[in-house]
């Protein structure tokens, strides 16, 4: 049997090993694993490495390897006009910047307003039960909230403080995903390694007489945050 094949084998050994674990539980060695299978220490490291490549397992210095911890998930229902259900866990909010500005020629193109005009710039951290998980830059027209504060971005829902206490009423939005990798500043605020796999989320929202009132921009942990769409397939569907 060649290394490839003995690898692969190892691999798939391990998956049975990994599902047979809750998220986050340490596995065994790798001297303990290569005695279990039979098989060298050097191909029980390939088929780690592999692994974590995948997402399935977490090294970590020091400490040994790890079975991935449980994902966040986001469920995403396909209905329009559906309100999208809060993602599960235990969320909580920590404003780390918090600032007016100029909106400048970018922004201010995103925003439609003029360059000159003042925005209000956010940063906040969003933690999961007790642990990091995405990073919020939020821009709102100044003009629009004019007295709101830190605490407001902190604990409950920002668009129902918008409806009630500022007259702005939030109801469309256009959100992109895409994948990226944490930069340094990013890695450092998250509790990640530099360059760790990441979600960047862009979202531009509209109140009811078409104002561009948002633009944020966050960036999700991708070990530890998925999304679950529930989409409806008509006759036409590829």
């Amino acid at each position: 049997m060649g290394d490839g094949m003995r690898r692969a084998e190892v691999r798939d050994k391990l998956r049975e090993l990994i599902e047979a674990h809750a998220p986050g539980d340490p596995l065994p060695s790798e001297r303990a694993l290569s005695e279990h299978l039979g098989t060298s220490r050097p191909t029980v490291r390939a088929a780690i490495d592999d692994l974590a490549r995948n997402g399935l397992l977490v090294r970590q210095h020091g400490r040994g390897t790890f079975t991935s911890p449980h994902k966040i998930s986001q469920e995403v229902p396909a209905a329009a006009g559906q309100p999208i259900p809060p993602a599960e866990g235990d969320w909580a909010s920590e404003v780390l910047e918090f600032r007016t500005e100029p909106a400048g020629a970018r922004l201010g193109r995103r925003l439609q307003v003029s360059p000159a005009e003042e925005v209000l710039f956010v940063l906040r951290r969003r933690i999961v039960d007790g642990e990091p998980m995405a990073l919020e830059e939020i821009r709102l027209p100044f003009a629009l909230v004019a007295g709101i504060t830190p605490d407001e971005f902190v604990a409950g829902s920002l668009y129902r403080r918008l409806r009630e206490d500022y007259g702005v009423d939030p109801t469309d939005a256009v959100q992109t995903t895409e994948p990226t990798v944490t930069d340094a500043t990013e890695s450092r605020l998250l509790g990640v390694p530099p360059y760790s796999p990441a979600l960047l989320f862009e979202r531009t929202t509209r109140s009811g007489d078409g104002r561009i009132i948002e633009y944020t921009r966050s960036i999700y942990r991708g070990d530890r945050y998925r999304i679950t769409s529930h989409l409806k397939l008509g006759p036409d569907s590829g």
